[in-house]
């Protein structure tokens, strides 16, 4: 053998040990949203802002990247109207289709001191935020008016913004995103409560059930899929059809790896509480509490939930239990 050949064989192989490394890093997904937000431009959305392609999520706009992650569309070219925020009307920006704060409030390091203390000590919810299934690409605007608010349907709701097809109930908190959108995101949905174990009311899941039939999987959202899978590791079992939602739904929690680190301050709910069993939230503006399984579990603003660690606590704390709460729990 010669020594020409001995070393062509040893660089093919350390170029291939190289790449399996590589590919096994790549596999692991980003660590943190920063990380996400990069890696969703160069490596998914790097041509889907221009040319009719999909655009911006809940508006379709076309955009012009400017800087790491950010983007800049012309309102006038989609048709697009700004309603009272014009710097963020005229930028892109990265949105989570299930919000942050509810990844947040069904993780106890959101009661100890919100989305910093989440990032510093634990790490399921870095996963989560940086979880590239659940972001995409919206104007900075409609970021903003979607706030934290849960999907719904608003037909006596006018249009808002121009031409652009989502529309927002303030006062209600609920947004409808555009057709186009809807499948996409019921599909989101699905699989982000399913792999973290995120709990989901019944009239919720029976929305994204509908959603799921009624806008089936795109070309584009199979394509999306596949880009994130080589970077994730993993597809979204909804989107491929490996998976599917029915009422009740027992969630995987595939993605619940490790819990919050056992040197972490734990609040007095968490000790208290049978485990498995999401705290109790009580809202102090209204002085109504929600058991997990109430539709109004996620509705509260984080900075007006309050934690309980039974019933019986929160009704001497002097709340009262929400109406439209299953009476079997």
């Amino acid at each position: 053998m010669s020594l020409r050949f001995t070393r062509s064989f040893l660089t093919a192989c350390a170029l291939s040990v190289a790449t399996l490394f590589t590919s096994f890093a790549f596999a692991e997904g980003p660590k943190t949203f920063a990380q996400a937000k990069v890696a969703l431009k160069k490596n998914i959305y790097f041509d889907q802002n221009q040319d009719g392609a999909l655009g911006t999520f809940y508006c379709g706009c076309d955009w012009e990247w400017v800087g790491k992650t950010g983007g800049r569309i012309q309102p006038e070219r989609c048709g697009y109207e700004i309603r009272v925020i014009p710097t963020r009307g005229i930028r892109t920006e990265i949105e989570h289709v299930v919000p942050a704060s509810w990844l947040g409030q069904q993780r106890q390091c959101w009661q100890n001191g919100g989305r910093s203390n989440c990032n510093k000590t634990d790490p399921v919810f870095s996963a989560m935020e940086a979880n590239l299934h659940n972001i995409t690409v919206a104007i900075g605007e409609l970021n903003a008016d979607r706030s934290n608010y849960r999907f719904g349907a608003l037909p006596s709701t006018p249009l808002q913004h121009g031409q652009c097809q989502s529309k927002v109930d303030f006062k209600a908190r609920v947004f409808e995103p555009r057709d186009e959108a809807k499948g996409m995101a019921a599909r989101i949905m699905m699989y982000m409560h399913d792999r973290y174990n995120l709990s989901m009311s019944e009239q919720q899941q029976r929305l994204f059930m509908a959603w799921d039939k009624q806008f089936p999987v795109t070309t584009w959202e199979r394509e999306r899929d596949r880009r994130i899978a080589k970077i994730m590791g993993h597809s979204n079992g909804f989107v491929t059809g490996t998976n599917t939602w029915s009422l009740g739904h027992r969630n995987s929690a595939a993605g619940v790896v490790s819990a919050v680190p056992a040197t972490s301050k734990k609040a007095p709910a968490q000790q208290n509480s049978k485990a498995g069993v999401q705290p109790i939230r009580g809202n102090t503006n209204s002085k109504i509490y929600h058991l997990d399984n109430c539709p109004g579990y996620n509705a509260s603003k984080p900075s007006n939930i309050k934690t309980f660690s039974s019933e019986a606590e929160a009704i001497k704390a002097g709340y009262r239990k929400a109406k439209n709460c299953p009476k079997n729990k």
